[in-house]
């Protein structure tokens, strides 16, 4: 049997990259998959590639009524919700000299606002038995020259998960972490050749990781494989920040 039959999940940013990826695996596994994010189109491509009945859902994880708006569209449909993914982020270099306060409020206001806010307004459909896996960074253990606004908001991702597993422990609701080092997505393609192989230079397995192989770790942490696993972090890096 699939080994999500039955369940219901939510992933935010889930119309591209790791959040498509883990998306199309849970839907596979036999979850009811609910996507959201800020660009209509791709939404609606998302929801061909992940197929079953995925249902997608447009709106901005940093707005408060966009997402009571999902919320109560996913109460309505499915009346709860046992698999949280929190995908939704971005990542714009700049160093200590470039940092300006749009630069800063932008990438906190979606890794980390954005990310509280949809925890905590997906608490009261999660049943006991409930797991939130939020998507972090190496980048919030290692200090990458140019990133030091993205890699703070990844710490404060890891921080978050210690501190939630204490709060939603009674509840029965697990938290954990799944945190990428450089994976093939989109994310990706803006960047030179040069800086692809100076960060694949750097990777152990010589490679960059695949959205597929998140999307494994995070069935791992959204079934009863990791019932005994909580408040931790599981990195997905090829060995880069790991030896």
């Amino acid at each position: 049997m699939a080994q999500l039959t039955g369940k219901t999940a939510l992933v935010t940013g889930g119309n591209s990259g790791i959040g498509l990826a883990v998306a199309r695996r849970f839907a596979a596994e036999g979850a009811r998959v609910f996507v959201t994010g800020r660009r209509q189109a791709e939404l609606d491509e998302a929801v061909r590639v992940i197929g079953g009945d995925a249902v997608a859902i447009q709106g901005d994880v940093t707005s408060a009524s966009d997402l009571d708006r999902l919320f109560a569209t996913i109460a309505e449909r499915a009346g709860k919700l046992d698999i949280l993914v929190t995908s939704s982020g971005r990542a714009e270099p700049a160093s200590i000299h470039d940092i300006t306060e749009d630069h800063f409020d932008g990438i906190f206001d979606l890794n980390v606002r954005g990310m509280v806010f949809t925890v905590q307004k997906a608490l009261p459909l999660m049943p006991p038995g409930g797991a939130i896996v939020l998507i972090g960074s190496i980048a919030g253990a290692i200090g990458t020259p140019a990133y030091g606004t993205y890699g703070a908001s990844k710490a404060a991702v890891r921080a978050y998960a210690r501190t939630w597993t204490n709060e939603l422990a009674e509840r029965g609701i697990r938290v954990n972490v799944l945190s990428p080092g450089p994976i093939d997505t989109p994310m990706f393609d803006a960047v030179s050749d040069a800086f692809r192989k100076f960060v694949t230079d750097r990777i152990p397995l010589g490679r960059m990781g695949k959205p597929e192989e998140v999307a494994a770790a995070a069935l791992f942490l959204a079934t009863d494989e990791s019932s005994f696993i909580a408040g931790a972090e599981i990195v997905i890096d090829g060995g880069m920040n790991q030896v």
